[in-house]
């Protein structure tokens, strides 16, 4: 597959503008949210075998120093094996050292360092844009997700400096509403600075349930607040998304029938044609 990545210019930097004019093919998605417990880490790994499964060559990738993606996906990491934060401590790291397959066709992984301290490290809020502009990236992957942490620090800039869109999971509660205005906020800081081309996916609710009144007032107040067609249909709860993330398997590996399953399968068709032209 290769799939074009959005137009959009940049000045002066590093951006994912700047990725997308040297390489078209590569295309960076961010899954953030300022609040924990929203699902973040759960739709990168689902999201991320359900674009591998329709033929993208897919890079996972966790900036968490919870390091969960790796868990999600039965990976193991080593003491003092390369990963992701390297290039946030170290000039000479590569981002490439840290990439290594798994067991499900077409997914890499750039597994996160658990013992990384978020607030440490360069203050360069740009050396993950420079890191994925590099022509390897491009010839072996067709997107990257990038799983972020909740903090408002260098990491979680440095992955919208490097993106091309924003996928924002969410629960449909009010302190979830509030993280996502938070973090709206500094999408807007960045779009109007270090990444222009930068662009908004979506919001997607979690754990998704029409009949509770609270969830459809809040998805409500999402909806007149940034706009219905920017709220995508949700992932709807389901006990086999957690199952399978304790046992290292996407949901389609562990339950292919589960509504979890279905839910991202919906959502990665949706994404792949939307980023396809």
């Amino acid at each position: 597959m290769n799939p074009a990545a959005p137009s959009g210019g940049v000045s002066g930097s590093v951006s994912a503008a700047a990725q997308t004019a040297a390489h078209p093919a590569l295309q960076v998605i961010a899954v953030c949210n300022r609040k924990g417990g929203a699902g973040k880490t759960t739709t990168a790994v689902n999201l991320a075998a359900e674009m591998a499964a329709l033929g993208w060559r897919v890079l996972l990738l966790d900036l968490d120093s919870q390091g969960h993606c790796a868990v999600g996906l039965g990976v193991k990491v080593q003491a003092r094996e390369p990963t992701a934060h390297a290039i946030f401590s170290n000039p000479q790291a590569s981002l490439l050292d840290a990439v290594r397959d798994t067991a499900f066709a077409g997914l890499a992984l750039a597994p996160a360092d658990q013992l990384f301290e978020h607030g440490s490290g360069l203050r360069d809020e740009l050396l993950l844009a420079r890191a994925l502009a590099e022509p390897a990236f491009a010839e072996r992957f067709d997107l990257v997700i990038v799983d972020t942490p909740p903090s408002l620090d260098v990491l979680l800039l440095n992955a919208l400096s490097a993106a091309h869109w924003v996928l924002v999971p969410f629960v449909p509660h009010p302190l979830s509403f509030e993280g996502v205005r938070q973090l709206m906020r500094v999408l807007f800081k960045v779009m109007s600075k270090q990444n222009p081309g930068l662009k908004l996916l979506g919001f997607l609710p979690m754990m998704s349930a029409d009949h509770i009144r609270q969830h459809r007032s809040t998805t409500g107040d999402m909806a007149r607040q940034f706009g219905a067609p920017r709220v995508l249909a949700g992932i709807r709860n389901d006990i086999k998304l957690a199952e399978a993330f304790a046992l290292g398997q996407p949901t389609r590996n562990y339950a292919p029938s589960s509504r979890g399953a279905q839910d991202y399968a919906a959502l990665a068709l949706c994404l792949s044609q939307l980023l396809t032209p």
